[in-house]
């Protein structure tokens, strides 16, 4: 099954992935995540792994997946090593005025196969839907906040200097 959502940001595709590219922040903006926790030696990059369980009605699913794309600041995709057979894509355009398309993409198969599968599929694709918009949401809420926080303390430090 493939699910995807997109967002526009009021920020700069840098300052949107400072925040995707940190395994630390997952928890704060992704939801349905119940855990998103470093496997490897290096937390970021190609190769970097993380355990990360989602919650799917009321059961805890996922897997280790690792990075296997990784382009500053626009491009990371990662595939499952363990778990629930998943793909997923952070997507990052600049868009005018200092803006961001940011979309995420996520394919997955549960393990069943035949009708059971095919039928677990689909019960499950609204949920991880849902998941997906609420996570974009609060990943732009984040992101503009500190964004104005940023711009408020340079105002402050100008207006100190001054």
């Amino acid at each position: 099954m493939r699910v995807n959502a997109c967002i526009e940001v009021s920020a700069p595709p840098e300052a949107v992935w400072k925040i995707v590219s940190d395994p630390r922040r997952y928890l704060e903006f992704m939801s349905g995540v119940t855990r998103w926790e470093v496997h490897s030696e290096d937390p970021k990059g190609i190769g970097a792994r993380y355990r990360v369980l989602f919650l799917v009605g009321s059961a805890e699913v996922g897997g280790t997946i690792e990075v296997v794309e990784w382009k500053e600041p626009s491009d990371m995709a990662w595939t499952s090593v363990l778990g629930i057979d998943q793909r997923g894509r952070w997507r990052i355009r600049p868009r005018p005025m200092g803006r961001s398309r940011v979309e995420l993409r996520l394919s997955y198969g549960v393990p069943a196969s035949g009708p059971i599968g095919w039928l677990a599929d689909r019960v499950a694709a609204p949920m991880v839907n849902g998941h997906l918009r609420r996570s974009l949401q609060q990943l732009k809420r984040l992101v503009e906040h500190e964004q104005q926080r940023a711009l408020a303390e340079q105002r402050r430090r100008r207006r100190a200097a001054a």
